[in-house]
């Protein structure tokens, strides 16, 4: 009984063949496209409102140079918003459950920051490694403490976003299976419980947002140190 809680981040497939692509790929059909009349109907307004004011807000300390990264990085956080949302449907996988499918976002984004870094400015991308006025016997730890830190914000990105789904999945999961066993034996204490599982249904959809526009805020964080 233990082991099937973990089911639910099992990668789906039909007749062999792995269905993560299909669920990857859901979301971008689910948004409305613009169209070319003068007026948009309530929903495209919203969207197009939402998008505004999100990228403003996260290019705001940003210089010219990281304004680039606009379409890529509000593009990312609405694509792990919805997939984060739609995860907390019944019957549904979850993509960002999976910590290899994280790491593919945080690696090559969090490389690509330092790459441009070394590439644009590279005396001030290396100066990060040695904090000013630090003592001489420190500088070689503090150097090998700030390279391993460096090293570890990737991994620090994939695993805080993996942790928090899954243990969100899992906690609805062991309530929601509390209920049904407490239902027949105790109708009033099941039906408390139901009404913590729904409060906690509640705090997983803010959770599913937050940690989606925390992803895309450490990364502007570590383009803002670069550019």
């Amino acid at each position: 009984m233990a082991m099937s809680f973990f089911d639910q981040f099992a990668s789906p497939s039909y007749l062999g063949i792995p269905l993560i692509a299909i669920a990857i790929t859901l979301p971008w059909v689910l948004y409305p496209t613009p169209t070319s009349r003068w007026m948009n109907n309530r929903l495209i307004t919203i969207q197009g409102w939402f998008m505004s004011r999100f990228t403003n807000q996260l290019m705001l300390p940003l210089s010219t140079g990281g304004h680039k990264w606009a379409l890529l990085l509000t593009s990312l956080m609405l694509f792990l918003i919805t997939i984060n949302m739609l995860g907390l449907l019944p019957y549904t996988f979850t993509p960002t459950t999976q910590l290899s499918l994280n790491m593919g976002f945080a690696v090559p984004l969090w490389l690509a920051t330092v790459i441009i870094g070394m590439r644009n400015q590279p005396t001030v991308a290396l100066g990060h490694l040695l904090p000013e006025g630090t003592p001489i016997p420190l500088i070689p730890v503090l150097i090998i403490i700030e390279t391993i830190s460096l090293f570890i914000r990737p991994l620090a990105l994939g695993v805080r976003l993996t942790a928090n789904l899954t243990a969100g999945h899992l906690l609805i999961q062991l309530i929601a299976t509390a209920v049904f066993v407490l239902f027949p034996m105790m109708p009033a204490v099941a039906i408390l419980t139901a009404t913590v599982l729904f409060l906690l249904t509640l705090l997983e959809v803010a959770v599913a947002m937050i940690q989606a526009y925390v992803f895309v805020l450490l990364l502007s964080l570590y383009l803002q140190e670069n550019v």
